[in-house]
């Protein structure tokens, strides 16, 4: 089974009311796009996005968050986790990102689960830009041909965390996000 898929249904288990996630990272390209390479289904954790919307107010979501506790306790023997869970402004995307995200059937009861548009998955993406990030933006300009425009457009509109190294690290790598689309 996806390590993601069981991360997910582990969640799921554990909730006693309707959560969401919006996926990134290999876990949004594992279950987000049918022809994902199969080791994108190993990796070992999940990372989501929680809109600042869904996180108001405050105490709303005790329940997502003990199960997020509960998961986590259970599927630590096998080395399986969800904990990188991030408020949209820590990472790079598009101010509207949440309109444009895609709802995953994974056949889940109370965990809805999203993923970014392919665009803002890129973006996501430029934290970082190290190899493997490269090689993902690879295979996600394959899954939809995005002109050297929309990504520019992307560039120039997005959310950038206010920190110096993840700036840096973005503007270095829009000129090879660029290349890898044959711009």
């Amino acid at each position: 089974m996806s390590n993601p898929l069981r991360i997910l249904i582990t969640l799921d288990q554990n909730l006693t009311s309707p959560a969401e996630i919006t996926l990134f990272g290999r876990s949004a390209l594992a279950l987000g796009y049918p022809k994902a390479p199969g080791h994108f289904h190993n990796t070992q954790d999940v990372d989501g996005i929680l809109p600042l919307a869904w996180l108001q107010p405050p105490d709303a979501h005790q329940d997502f968050w003990r199960a997020v506790e509960r998961t986590n306790v259970e599927l630590e023997p096998d080395g399986l986790y969800l904990t990188h869970l991030f408020r949209e402004t820590d990472v790079i995307l598009q101010p509207d990102w949440c309109n444009h995200r895609l709802r995953l059937d994974v056949g889940l009861r109370k965990l809805a689960v999203f993923r970014p548009a392919t665009i803002d998955l890129i973006l996501t993406k430029m934290a970082r830009a190290d190899d493997d990030d490269l090689q993902d933006i690879q295979f996600l300009l394959q899954q939809e041909t995005l002109t050297r425009d929309q990504l520019e457009t992307a560039f120039r509109r997005a959310r950038v965390p206010d920190v110096e190294e993840i700036r840096e690290l973005f503007n270095r790598a829009r000129p090879k996000v660029l290349a890898l689309a044959g711009s």
